[in-house]
This record gives C-alpha cells, sequence and structure tokens, in this order.
C-alpha cells in the first residue's frame, strides 16, 4: 500500500468501513502454492465471528469434540456445531497431487517390471541366437567374465540411447508440470545422472543371469548345437 509505517494508520475498505492498523504480518500461504501470496487483510468484527480456531491435544479427540460442542451448545444453541482439522483441509488442497504422485509411483513400478521381462526375454533370445559364437569364444580363449561384457555391453548402449532420448522429453515434462505452482524447486543435472545410473543397474541386474547362464556352458554342447 505504499505506507512506510502503517501502524496506527486509519484505512477505509468495502467503501465505507473504516478502521486502524494495528499490525502488520509477514507473508504467508493462505491458499494453494499453485498461486502466488496475494494481499490480505485481517478484520476484526465482534459482531461477526463464524468461526473459531481451537489448537486441541492429539489425544482423546472424540472427548474433546464432545466438550467442544457442548461449550458451544451453551453459547450459540441455534447454530450447528461443525468442525474441521486444519492439516485435514491443507491436504486436500493438493489433494490431486497426492493422487497423481501414487498412480506415478505405481506405473513407474509397472513399467519397470515390463521392462525387466522384455530385457530377460532379449537376453534370452540373444543368448540362444550366439550359441555357436559363445562356444567359439571359449575355445578360443575368452573368459566367462569377457561372455558376460560382451552381452551386458550391447544392452547398455541401448539404455544410453534412451536415456539420451528421455532426458530432453522428461525435462520439458517435469517443467511443464513446475510451471502449475508459483513456487517451485528447479530440476537439477543429478537427477537425470541418477535415473541413467539406476536404468543401467536394473538392466545388469536382469541380464547377468542369462548371461552368465550362457557363459558357463560347456563349449563342446555349443558347438554342435543346431
Amino acid at each position: 500500500m505504499g505506507m512506510k509505517d502503517p501502524v496506527g494508520k486509519k484505512i477505509t475498505f468495502f467503501g465505507d468501513q473504516q478502521c486502524y492498523i494495528i499490525g502488520v504480518i509477514k507473508d504467508f500461504h493462505f491458499n494453494n502454492i499453485k498461486n502466488k501470496i496475494a494481499p490480505l487483510l485481517l478484520h476484526i468484527n465482534h459482531n461477526e465471528a463464524r468461526y473459531a480456531y481451537l489448537r486441541v491435544d492429539s489425544e482423546n479427540i472424540s472427548n474433546t469434540l464432545n466438550y467442544i460442542e457442548k461449550t458451544w451448545k451453551q453459547f450459540e444453541p441455534e447454530f450447528n456445531f461443525n468442525y474441521s482439522f486444519l492439516d485435514e483441509t491443507i491436504n486436500n488442497l493438493y489433494r490431486a497431487e497426492q493422487r497423481s504422485n501414487k498412480l506415478i509411483n505405481y506405473f513407474t513400478i509397472f513399467a519397470l517390471f515390463i521392462s525387466c521381462l522384455g530385457i530377460f526375454g532379449l537376453a534370452s533370445f540373444m543368448a540362444e541366437q550366439k550359441t555357436k559364437e559363445i562356444g567359439i569364444r571359449k575355445v578360443m580363449g575368452a573368459s566367462v567374465l569377457t561372455i558376460i561384457r560382451l552381452f551386458t555391453i550391447e544392452f547398455i548402449k541401448l539404455v544410453i540411447i534412451a536415456n539420451i532420448i528421455a532426458w530432453p522429453m522428461a525435462w520439458f515434462a517435469m517443467n511443464k508440470w513446475l510451471d502449475n505452482f508459483a513456487y517451485h524447486t528447479s530440476l537439477a543435472w543429478w537427477m537425470y545422472g541418477l535415473g541413467a545410473v539406476l536404468s543401467l543397474t536394473v538392466v545388469i541386474v536382469t541380464i547377468s543371469y542369462q548371461s552368465y547362464k550362457a557363459a558357463i556352458k560347456n563349449p563342446a554342447n555349443s558347438l554342435r548345437y543346431e
């Protein structure tokens, strides 16, 4: 309002109501954080009290509510006693985000499970296709570790390509979602790096069994394989 020392000054609002400023408080969120903090005036009207805010102990809530209702009826028997908890009211402001978070978590787990099945099946198929090649490599002196590395490198290349494609899409989608909030965090580069490391770990763990199984086969049986 452009006042350097507002306390004690008279203001007019709602057309003709005049009052004095008795204090100034710091900005705080009184709405969903999707919105910026807006100007707020707290007006004390002794003739129109609609709500009472009470801090209660978390123990014996039912007895506390019964006592408050009984006291309420002594002063205002004509008005129904309705109540709500502030933490629940605040949580309701972000109910949509909580649902989205659960759905994303469920679909992420499901996608990882399907991906692991696909990688496992692909590793099994490659092991069958390269049976003779593996046998020849072992006859030529290749170790089990070398065979496992042969399988792993091919899948790591695919995962790296997938990450390169996914990073810009993830960055764009997350920034669009964060733009819905007036105040939000920023996306750091290490988040994408962590995603890449986790995806590589999942792939290596998934194909390690098939790679090891193919690497320890008897090369004589592998060379006779048709």
